[in-house]
């Protein structure tokens, strides 16, 4: 019996000293320093030029973030209006380094896509974000605010091309892209895709040099991966962010709704895809009242008009519809980079 018991706790201390070598062998994450905005300092000012739009601005530095062990660290460099509080930040770079620079031309573009006028001076803040995987909380520096004045000019919006089976794998047809607002490498779009079981891969510029698929159906982006397939043709809502290399993409069947239309608030209206004029429609009478769209019969995905100025925005206010009669209702979303609708009575 002696003999057994033996064995029993020889057993026990070979699980201990087993467990000790796994912990020894799992690095322990520690939430010690963020990283440190280094350069620029507060207060510095810079006067954008359009005749300098190719020079690189000075770089943006910062101390290494210490999560307790040697981490491949990914550094996000964000900025947004001054007193915004990164409700609507931009990044600027994603690196694995500890310096980024930008050209004055993309920092321009970047500062009007925020609706910043030209040659007016204007305050924006600056902070860097350190993370080293999703479930590790992320490490956020101090705030840098700097004064910054743009130039006039227009607005590009970046795009990206996505050719696919349904459109006969071209990644120069510039009718089929999605766009990036705010110049932040987060980019949406509307396009329909067909017929069933078609596929499609995203790519920089109007060539397959540099593209993505996805390897997996996991929602991650691989350089040269796997085709992306829509199973059944119709409207898709892409997005796609490139500083993490992920996506997103769903159908999305369109009606409207209200207190305009026939069944109210109750149920919607289906609007038709017009393949000729690549928009979707509805004839219908409407009463006084009010309308929005949204899609899938749900409202995770409903726009509205803020303004009452024909552009839409997500969540935004209902559309007045002041007379009653029978008209036609186009949204306007596939292929754009800003959202519109149309409405005339028949």
């Amino acid at each position: 019996m002696k003999y057994i018991k033996y064995i029993v706790l020889s057993g026990l201390v070979g699980i201990f000293l087993w467990s000790c070598k796994e912990d020894e062998l799992n690095p322990v994450v520690h939430l010690n320093n963020a990283p440190s905005l280094t350069s620029p300092g507060s207060g510095t000012s810079w006067e954008l030029k359009e005749a300098n739009a190719n020079d690189l601005l000075p770089a943006f530095t910062w101390t290494a973030a210490d999560f307790g062990f040697d981490a491949g660290t990914s550094y996000k460099l964000e900025l947004d209006k001054a007193g915004n509080n990164f409700a609507e930040a931009v990044t600027l770079g994603v690196v694995n380094a500890l310096s980024f620079s930008i050209t004055q031309g993309d920092l321009n573009n970047i500062l009007l896509a925020k609706e910043l006028e030209g040659e007016s001076p204007a305050d924006v803040e600056i902070r860097v974000t350190a993370s080293i995987n999703a479930d590790v909380a992320a490490l956020v520096s101090n705030v840098v605010t700097l004064t910054v004045t743009p130039y006039s000019a227009t607005v590009v919006i970046p795009t990206l091309h996505v050719p696919g089976s349904y459109q006969g794998w071209n990644p120069g047809d510039e009718t089929t892209v999605i766009f990036s607002p705010k110049s932040d490498n987060k980019f949406e779009g509307y396009l329909f895709i067909g017929p069933d079981n078609s596929e499609f891969k995203y790519t920089l510029g109007p060539s397959w040099d540099v593209n993505w698929g996805d390897t997996g159906a996991d929602g991650t982006l691989d350089p040269g991966g796997d085709n992306i397939k829509a199973t059944t043709a119709g409207v898709y809502r892409l997005n796609v962010d490139l500083n993490t290399l992920t996506h997103t993409y769903a159908l999305t069947n369109w009606g409207l709704i209200g207190s305009a239309t026939a069944d109210g608030w109750n149920s919607d209206q289906d609007l038709t895809y017009d393949a000729g004029a690549n928009k979707l429609t509805i004839t219908t009478d409407l009463v006084v009242g009010e309308i929005k769209f949204r899609a899938n019969d749900a409202w995770d995905i409903n726009f509205g008009d803020d303004g009452n100025n024909k552009t839409l925005e997500y969540g935004a206010a209902n559309i007045p519809i002041a007379e009653a009669g029978n008209y036609t209702i186009d949204l306007l979303i596939i292929g754009v980079a800003k959202y519109k609708y149309a409405i005339k009575k028949n």
